[in-house]
């Protein structure tokens, strides 16, 4: 070797150099891209426990934080308006979320101040449900139009029935209002609607607060198991591989540290495909189950994360639409998704007037972020714009007539 060679090895180092010498990837360092480190090197993730946070568990659990130059700590806390304040005052950095809680923290929604938030990775589809309580089962009810009478003599006796969600502007109070609507009931003027943490739900159940909630796995499994309601229909079975939570960052942090957002997206996507193997669940499960994490009966975790339902009403089936954190282009943020977000914000009265449904949802939704990072690792997504779609009602959206659609709907609580 000539002595310019030998300056060249010393003076790139020997991992380095070996990389070049070998073809592989320019700035490749064995397990992490050397000019890729991440601007914070510690991050604070938020969770929430629910099965779906599994993905950042396991990022951490197996190492793939560690892997992209990220030092990890998961940070439990008791409820969604906690996660939002924690990550708007930055003492964590990323979090687990409620795909609509980005958008209406940076409009001010919901009694929050003005905090722009981006979303460049879903976590997960599927895999929520709604479940009432044994009265209403005793009492044939199955869908939101065999709900409506009771809803309608409990109303007219004075004591109206109580359904819980988990956040004003998030999925679970979504699917509430959208099913309830659905079969001619106002969630706003013919039951109460309360806000409860997910795992309060089947403790406040139990006790006789509610009649239904609506929240992600385990509670609605372990409503069943514990004897106290049954599942009347889950949210695949409203809309077929929606989208659920995210991993949300403030927009002033991902601009101050575009390398750390993308470490955290790559060590995501490792951890998500290894999810999606189901080989690989029963031994996820017995980490998230833990009660640092869920704190929940890892088997009530691992049988519907496998599509084994039973509904607690005498229906079984095995569901194809269970919960995935990888397959079928699961992690895009399309902004589609947005804009139909903003339309129920619209059409439940959380805007006064029409949204700016494009630009919110260009300034949230980070397909960019998204593709740059799965580009480093060699990953290329088969990513098909979404831009028509509808929930089991049949109602067909556009994103481009965002207004349209919001204006489609009998009940709303639009002036």
């Amino acid at each position: 070797m000539n002595s310019s060679r030998r300056k060249f090895l010393k003076r790139v180092g020997g991992s380095a150099a070996t990389a070049l010498m070998f073809g592989l990837p320019k700035g490749w360092a064995g397990t992490a891209y050397a000019d890729d480190s991440p601007e914070t090197k510690t991050l604070r993730f938020g969770i929430i426990a629910l099965t779906d946070c599994s993905p950042i568990v396991m990022a951490h659990e197996l190492g793939y934080f560690k892997q992209f130059g990220i030092e990890s700590v998961i940070s439990k806390e008791a409820s969604w308006a906690v996660i939002r304040d924690k990550l708007s005052i930055g003492d964590n950095q990323a979090t687990h979320m409620l795909i609509g809680m980005p958008l209406a923290s940076t409009m001010g929604l919901a009694g929050s101040p003005v905090k722009p938030m981006i979303i460049p990775w879903l976590l997960n589809r599927n895999g929520q449900a709604i479940t009432l309580n044994n009265k209403l089962k005793q009492a044939g009810v199955k869908t939101p139009k065999d709900l409506k009478p009771v809803v309608d003599k409990a109303k007219a006796a004075g004591d109206p029935l109580t359904f819980a969600m988990t956040f004003p502007p998030g999925t679970h109070a979504m699917w509430t209002r959208y099913w309830l609507a659905s079969g001619g009931i106002h969630p706003d003027k013919d039951i109460n609607l309360i806000t409860i943490p997910p795992a309060q739900m089947v403790a406040n159940m139990k006790v006789g607060k509610m009649d239904g909630f609506c929240v992600g796995e385990p509670w609605n499994n372990r409503a069943i198991a514990d004897g106290i309601g049954f599942t009347a229909i889950t949210t695949q079975q409203m809309w077929r591989d929606h989208p659920e939570k995210v991993c949300a960052f403030t927009e002033e942090f991902a601009l101050k540290n575009p390398k750390t957002v993308k470490a955290v997206l790559k060590a995501l996507h490792l951890a998500s495909v290894h999810l999606d193997n189901l080989e690989n669940r029963a031994k996820a499960v017995e980490v998230v189950a833990r009660a640092a994490y869920i704190n929940c009966p890892p088997e009530l975790i691992l049988q519907r994360l496998l599509g084994q339902y039973d509904y607690g009403d005498g229906r079984k089936e095995q569901d194809k639409y269970y919960m995935i954190f990888s397959n079928r282009d699961c992690n895009c943020p399309q902004r589609a998704f947005a804009v139909w977000w903003l339309t129920q914000f619209r059409r439940w009265g959380m805007v006064k007037d029409a949204p700016d449904y494009q630009g919110v949802a260009n300034k949230v939704m980070r397909p960019d972020i998204y593709l740059d990072a799965m580009k480093e690792i060699g990953v290329t997504p088969k990513v098909v714009e979404v831009q028509k779609f509808a929930l089991f009602d049949g109602v067909p959206f556009d994103a481009k007539e965002p207004e349209k659609y919001a204006k489609s709907f009998p009940i709303h609580n639009m002036s």
